[in-house]
């Protein structure tokens, strides 16, 4: 049987896509869902930011068998003007701002280009990342990750990200508010901005880009897992 893992680092992230899988139980900071089509199985994993937490998903959608292919999704911030918030972009190139190593995802469109940061990327960082790697648009934080274990598996990654946050969205630096198990901490990040009003207009319209992002995400990565052609150009 064909085994696709499809890895994420939030579950909001998978929300629209999920809908109607089964959700399988595991460990804590860790969530699963599974679905079979036609031959294949889809398994959706994801344990929170970074590239521990991306790395422990990815265990978390092998765990049961070797996968075939696998795909990294999520939240992406624009690095160029243009690529606007709400809007999904396929990525060919994925580069690891901390080693230095590059990596081909598999796409049939537009040359995009991912940069995959270890920290959450605000205004400054995404220019500085902009300069220093002119060749990619957005940035993540597991994309990278996905892609060199697929890599040393000799399995295809395809990456497919959505912007919740353009290049000059002048958000509150959200890295203290991330844990050690890559957890975000969305009440003690309430309660500081709460009384920062400043960052209340950005962050209702982070929060509707996200939604908007998930709901993109979902669309295009059902339309790419029931593709026939897909399973058949591969081989899987």
């Amino acid at each position: 049987m064909t085994r696709v893992g499809i890895i994420a680092a939030m579950p909001g992230e998978f929300v629209p896509l999920v809908k109607g899988w089964e959700r399988v139980p595991t460990a804590k900071h860790v969530w699963r869902w599974e679905k079979e089509d036609r031959g294949a199985k889809w398994i959706a994993a994801c344990a929170g930011i970074g590239r521990d937490r991306a790395t422990k998903a990815f265990a978390e959608a092998e765990k049961d068998g070797a996968l075939s292919a696998v795909l990294t999704i999520g939240w992406a911030g624009a690095l160029r003007e243009g690529f606007s918030a709400g809007n999904e972009y396929q990525v060919r190139q994925i580069v690891n701002a901390q080693t230095g190593e590059q990596f081909e995802a598999v796409s049939g469109g537009e040359r995009v280009g991912l940069v995959t940061s270890a920290r959450i990327a605000g205004e400054a960082e995404k220019r500085r990342l902009a300069a220093a790697y002119p060749s990619s648009a957005l940035v993540d934080m597991e994309g990278a990750t996905v892609a060199r274990l697929a890599s040393m598996r000799g399995i295809p990654v395809f990456c497919f990200k959505a912007v919740s946050d353009g290049l000059e969205d002048r958000l509150p630096d959200m890295n203290p508010y991330v844990d050690a198990e890559g957890q975000f901490q969305v009440v003690r990040f309430a309660v500081n901005v709460a009384f920062r009003p400043q960052y209340w207009g950005v962050l209702s319209r982070f929060g509707k880009n996200s939604r908007k992002a998930a709901v993109e995400l979902g669309k295009t990565v059902s339309e790419f897992l029931r593709n026939e052609d897909y399973l058949k150009e591969y081989r899987f």
